[in-house]
């Protein structure tokens, strides 16, 4: 029936003339079958009224139900007289009941205002009727015998058009509400993608550039000394299989991170056994207790690293560790794409109280060059980008003589 229901409602807005038609002749036939079968004289206080005055408050009274819906206060007022005449005359035709109908229908598409005063001119045939009730038969018949109860009727009709439409109009509101949340859904899932998009290119920088800056470097300076000292040759290969083996499985968890479902087992189509790199076992982000071994590798890559440590990590949230950890790793690697064969690093972290950090690493190569972004790439943007989400600030450039310096200073955790 719910279904059914929806069905029609959704005919009658695509074709709302053929339910009006047929609403109409539904009344228009009951209307001529009382009159021409004779039953309005058994209801009627005056059998003799002519036919041509039935007939014609038949048809005032059904024909301008065509427009109820469109034009409802205009139909009342060509009915108005015609029920004035139906009750003075006393004929009582059961079709003066469309006046309810038209009630109905102003309280569904008009303003309040509009419906009280229609609901005031409607009384008025009423209190014709109650008044010529009264005359004829005396004291027997009191006026508000005849009226209250026209008229309240009248009222509680008016009470369900304007409750019926009360509901219409919420159910509109739940509607545009939930097309709303829909829309504010989908800006939110744009949202969320664009900034995952964000924080995998910022980790895929991070990982590769670095880890592929010291096997370049291993690797010529393995080439350069294969001729002359195999050992030290031999060396650089194995630390470009070891730095190798730490990208491969520091890119194999970011991509399980994106693909493993919420139970967290591997989803149909994983890696099969066999193609894993080897010694590599899933582990969460690196974090400051892997600093030194960052530091080592790049030392095994050619670049002398001194490192200066105050204070401990004392209970530093794993995120914070994170951007600590990558901002190094970030200026660690520009030295050693742009720091020229000479050059040395320094190291410095310093910790405080509640969460804060600042850490500065310079370098003695050749100053600013290509130590920025440079075509496209995402360095220095992805160190602000993590820097600015604990609300810390990154300095970076070049030293008055030569070399370049990168400062980061995240400040004390806000209490929550």
């Amino acid at each position: 029936m719910h279904r059914l229901s929806r069905r029609v409602r959704a005919f009658d807005r695509r074709h709302p003339l053929v339910w009006d038609v047929l609403v109409t002749g539904s009344f228009v036939t009951a209307a001529f079958t009382d009159v021409l079968g004779g039953g309005w004289r058994y209801i009627t206080q005056n059998p003799q009224a002519p036919t041509w005055l039935v007939v014609t408050l038949s048809l005032g009274f059904t024909v301008p139900l065509l427009w109820r819906r469109s034009h409802p206060v205009a139909i009342l007022l060509p009915m108005l007289p015609l029920a004035v005449v139906n009750a003075w005359t006393g004929t009582d035709l059961q079709s003066s009941l469309t006046l309810l109908v038209v009630t109905f229908n102003i309280a569904l598409h008009t303003a309040l205002r509009t419906l009280l005063a229609s609901y005031a001119v409607t009384l008025i045939p009423i209190v014709v009727d109650g008044f010529r009730n009264a005359v004829e038969q005396g004291a027997d018949q009191s006026p508000d015998q005849t009226i209250v109860p026209q008229a309240t009727r009248l009222a509680m009709v008016a009470i369900v058009g304007v409750s019926y439409r009360t509901r219409q109009e919420y159910l509109a509101s739940l509607v545009e509400r939930a097309a709303q949340l829909e829309v504010e859904r989908d800006q939110q899932a744009r949202l969320a993608t664009a900034a995952e998009r964000t924080r995998i290119a910022r980790e895929m920088h991070d990982i590769i550039g670095h880890n592929l800056s010291v096997i370049t470097s291993l690797a010529d300076g393995g080439s350069y000394a294969a001729a002359k000292n195999p050992e030290r040759a031999a060396q650089a290969l194995t630390a470009i299989g070891t730095t190798s083996r730490q990208a491969l499985g520091e890119l194999r968890r970011l991509l399980d991170v994106l693909r493993t479902d919420p139970s967290g087992t591997e989803p149909p189509g994983a890696e099969p056994p066999g193609l894993e790199p080897q010694g590599v076992e899933m582990a969460p982000q690196p974090s400051l207790t892997d600093l030194d071994h960052l530091i080592e590798g790049v030392r095994s890559a050619g670049l002398p690293v001194r490192t200066t440590v105050h204070g401990r990590a004392t209970a530093l949230p794993p995120g914070r560790q994170l951007t600590v950890y990558r901002v190094i790793q970030e200026a660690l690697t520009n030295t050693l794409k742009h720091g020229g064969p000479d050059a040395t690093s320094t190291v410095s972290v310093s910790y405080g109280t509640g969460g804060a950090v600042t850490a500065t690493v310079t370098d003695t190569g050749r100053g600013s060059t290509g130590h920025g972004n440079g075509a496209g790439g995402r360095g220095l943007t992805g160190m602000r980008e993590r820097t600015a989400l604990y609300g810390g600030t990154l300095e970076s450039g070049p030293l008055p003589e030569q070399g370049w310096r990168v400062h980061l200073h995240l400040p004390e955790e806000t209490p929550q």
